[in-house]
């Protein structure tokens, strides 16, 4: 595995010298919080390159806010220029949650905008961490605490196509569509694919330049390449290429069918509750809306605000935090939290928010008392 290699025409002076040697041997013999102090200007983040390329682990960067994070994901790559430094801050350019307002008797959905060009670079920073690789550098907004998904399940959805491999054609357009990817044959973006004669093209969703070419002979993969996705040229052929799932929360229909079980049998038990402390609008409302979202799952495999039920599709005990970023590192990753002052309160504060607002959604029968489990770290 690759290894970091730190590009600068400048070397530690003054006191950093010393920092880099004591954080770095902190961290070799087990210390699991260290503080580096220092003004504005007197180069942290130099200091703590060169202790990421001393200690050599895969790393994730925290950071309070977007802008903050942008600079830093900035310095990095430029420290780090032959290495992967990605971005993983929230997607959303607009996110109003879910609500409900009692004093009003109002209910708010949920409604977002995503940017795509971020989610892109955040499937790119999950990526590089799923491809094992050593040399990972994500500098993140707290964005990071939030589920996305578990990872083995995520790896487990990954299509491996090698040069020679039987499939038919039409196996692997379907298998393209279970991992989210859609056929466009006109628009040819990312998260898509086309499919011309005994021709596919695929655009995985974290890239927009380059393009997966597969040519087939009869139910045999022929040749491999990876293409201009715009002017369709060759840049290079290869023997094997690895699609990654075109989104994060990927189910299969044994998982969703795990799932309505649970979702039914909690169902019941909150009925039940409801019922006895004579709640009947919340019970009438809970049974409508949580059987409805049963329906749309039976059918098509997900239904709006399916992250409500993470607990049940991942098979997560009660009470447990849903999967996140963290868990797509190794177990010997490197965190640095920046101005941690900030960022740790702030950490803190948006659990507390997101569960007082969801506390207000399950007791008034408006989602599952599960729906408290998916919830920041």
């Amino acid at each position: 595995m690759p290894d970091f290699e730190l590009v600068s025409n400048y070397q530690p002076s003054g006191d950093q010298p010393r920092a880099i040697k004591e954080l770095t041997e902190g961290l070799k013999r087990g210390d699991k919080h260290q503080v580096l102090l220092g003004v504005t200007g007197s180069g942290k983040t130099f200091t703590m390159s060169h202790v990421i390329k001393e200690y050599n682990r895969p790393t994730l960067i925290i950071s309070h806010n977007k802008t903050l994070a942008a600079q830093l994901y900035s310095e990095f790559k430029s420290f780090f220029p032959n290495n992967a430094v990605e971005f993983f801050i929230s997607y959303y350019d607009y996110y109003q949650p879910e609500a409900y307002v009692v004093k009003r008797d109002l209910y708010i959905e949920k409604d977002f905008s995503v940017n795509e060009e971020i989610d892109r670079l955040r499937l790119k920073a999950t990526t590089a961490l799923i491809e094992g690789r050593n040399d990972v550098i994500i500098v993140a907004s707290v964005s990071c605490i939030y589920g996305i998904g578990a990872p083995d399940d995520y790896a487990r959805q990954i299509l491996f196509l090698s040069k020679g491999q039987v499939i038919e054609r039409k196996k692997l357009l379907r298998n393209l569509i279970d991992i989210y990817f859609t056929r466009n044959d006109a628009d040819f973006t990312r998260g898509t694919f086309r499919a011309r004669g005994d021709v596919v093209e695929v655009i995985p969703a974290y890239q927009y330049e380059e393009a997966v070419r597969i040519e087939f002979w009869g139910d045999e993969i022929e040749r491999l390449s990876i293409i201009d996705s715009i002017t369709g040229d060759v840049i290079h052929e290869v023997e094997s290429v690895p699609i990654y799932p075109a989104k994060y929360f990927v189910t299969t229909k044994d998982q969703v069918n795990r799932a309505i079980i649970s979702i039914e049998e909690e169902l019941r038990e909150r009925l039940k509750y409801l019922w006895s402390q004579e709640k009947y609008v919340e019970a009438q409302r809970l049974e409508q809306r949580t059987k409805f979202d049963i329906e749309m799952m039976r059918e098509i495999g997900y239904c709006s605000g399916i992250e409500n039920y993470s607990r049940h599709m991942d098979g997560r005990p009660p009470g447990s935090r849903p999967y996140c970023l963290f868990d797509y590192f190794p177990k010997d990753y490197l965190l640095i939290i920046d101005e941690s002052h900030v960022t740790i309160p702030q950490i803190r504060g948006m659990y507390n928010g997101d569960r007082a607002r969801k506390e207000v959604l399950v007791e008034y029968g408006f989602r599952l008392p599960s729906a408290l489990d998916n919830r920041p770290l």
